[in-house]
């Protein structure tokens, strides 16, 4: 049984949008619950495309990230299970959009995620793993991200300028880890939307590895028509077309990320 010691946390960011952060959120979710991880999706980007591309309409968000943070509302009816086995989610609504003011004038302000994860539900719901979206910025929602979690994922997109907007987001956690999270680190670098065909998207690869080495993942996203039609069918690509590039790269990354974390999978998982 898994307990809150062996739930793994990983917080999903790039205050760049446009990269790839939900498309991973959804698809390394879904991913990583086909192999038998219980793994909740937390939400916490207030345009909610997460919760709208695992097939949860508005109307069904009853509560959501906003009351997991700032109300008494129970956890278990907060969060929801998916039409996915081994997947749920607490979903967001742009009720989130207001967070950051009111963040502000809590004491607890960066720990408000961290606190609302080790409640006795939630711990009591055995998760293996716990992912969250974070919104396109270095906020204080995304700080929050950071102080729950042991590790953040940078999906980042193979273009120019792309390493770029990396540095502010690499201090931003060496600060955290000096501060309020000393067992933060970086799980890794994904690079996406990936071409190999194209000169500049090798050269981006070939500069990431030189200067960032083993923080660059394996695994790489390629740019794949499927994976942008998957979110208009709510569907992760897993589901929508299991055989696409796309559906095969992020399988490939849970298995990735599964090893790293020397994860045992039960009996009857999907291989």
């Amino acid at each position: 049984m898994s307990d809150l010691a062996s739930t793994r946390t990983i917080a999903i960011a790039n205050q760049k949008g446009g990269v790839g952060k939900t498309t991973t959120a959804i698809n390394l979710a879904a991913a990583l619950a086909e192999r038998g991880q219980k793994t909740l999706l937390v939400d916490l980007d207030p345009q909610g495309n997460a919760s709208t591309g695992l097939g949860l309409e508005v109307s069904a968000r009853k509560y959501t990230t906003y009351d997991f943070l700032f109300s008494d509302v129970s956890p278990s009816e907060i969060v929801i299970e998916t039409q996915h086995p081994n997947l749920s989610v607490i979903p967001a609504t742009t009720d989130l959009s207001s967070a950051d003011i009111e963040l502000m004038s809590r004491a607890r302000r960066s720990y408000l995620l961290h606190d609302a994860l080790r409640h006795p539900e939630i711990k009591e719901s055995h998760f293996d793993y716990v992912l969250v979206d974070c919104p396109p910025s270095l906020n204080l929602l995304t700080i929050n991200a950071m102080v729950a979690a042991q590790s953040v994922l940078v999906p980042l997109q193979a273009e120019f300028f792309a390493l770029e907007g990396l540095s502010q987001l690499m201090l931003t956690v060496r600060e955290l880890r000096e501060t309020a999270n000393t067992a933060l680190r970086i799980e890794g670098i994904l690079l996406t939307m990936f071409d190999r065909r194209n000169n500049l998207a090798q050269q981006v690869e070939a500069d990431a590895r030189g200067n960032l080495g083993e923080l660059v993942l394996k695994t790489m996203i390629p740019r794949n028509v499927r994976l942008s039609e998957a979110p208009s069918f709510a569907l992760p690509v897993l589901n929508f077309d299991p055989s696409s590039k796309g559906a095969v790269a992020y399988r490939e990354l849970a298995v990735e990320l599964l090893q790293k974390h020397n994860k045992r999978l039960p009996e009857g998982a999907a291989q």
